[in-house]
């Protein structure tokens, strides 16, 4: 597995956001689901219309770790779920593949949609967990409880979490420019 950053910069989220929405909804879903649930792409992957529609919690069996995860959806996303599955049928996925009947893209696919859009927006190491760590970063860095961001990650300490997100290396770049003999 290639080694990822989370999306740090509040203003490239933004813009990553609107061009998704205006360019491609099916996109714009898959990156507002991982970026406001914290879910693992196999898990995002596996989501069916009737998984999310008309629903104000997700409930699901993590594929990683088969524990069951309820998670309360932002109304944020809500509403953009609302509106891209209103005339959908529910039995279909919720990021379904053009190329297969009611399959979902692969992990390859969304792979190369975030390797794209971080090319487009400057964000290197972006992949599939960067969504995920988006979400980690930033729920971190506006309430700074890494003991609740390391139970939703199902993280053993709260160290790993830290690690995860990108803390560290926001330490360590931080010490490297700051560092001075003289």
């Amino acid at each position: 597995m290639n080694f990822v950053e989370p999306i740090r910069d509040l203003d490239t989220l933004e813009n990553m956001c609107s061009y998704l929405k205006k360019t491609n909804e099916r996109n714009y879903i898959l990156f507002l689901v991982g970026i406001y649930t914290g879910l693992r792409i196999s898990d995002i992957l596996k989501l069916r219309i009737y998984d999310v529609k008309d629903k104000r919690q997700l409930v699901l069996r993590e594929q990683k770790t088969s524990k069951q995860k309820f998670i309360e959806m932002n109304p944020i996303l809500r509403r953009a779920i609302r509106e891209y599955v209103e005339e959908k049928d529910t039995a279909e996925f919720l990021i379904k593949s053009r190329n297969n009947y009611n399959r979902p893209i692969t992990r390859k696919r969304a792979y190369e949609i975030l390797k794209e859009l971080g090319d487009m927006f400057n964000v290197p190491y972006l992949g599939c967990h960067s969504m995920r760590k988006t979400f980690g970063y930033h729920y971190y860095k506006q309430t700074k409880d890494i003991a609740l961001l390391q139970k939703i990650f199902n993280h053993s300490s709260p160290a790993i979490t830290l690690h995860y997100i990108g803390i560290d290396q926001d330490r360590m770049d931080r010490a490297y420019k700051t560092f001075r003999y003289f």
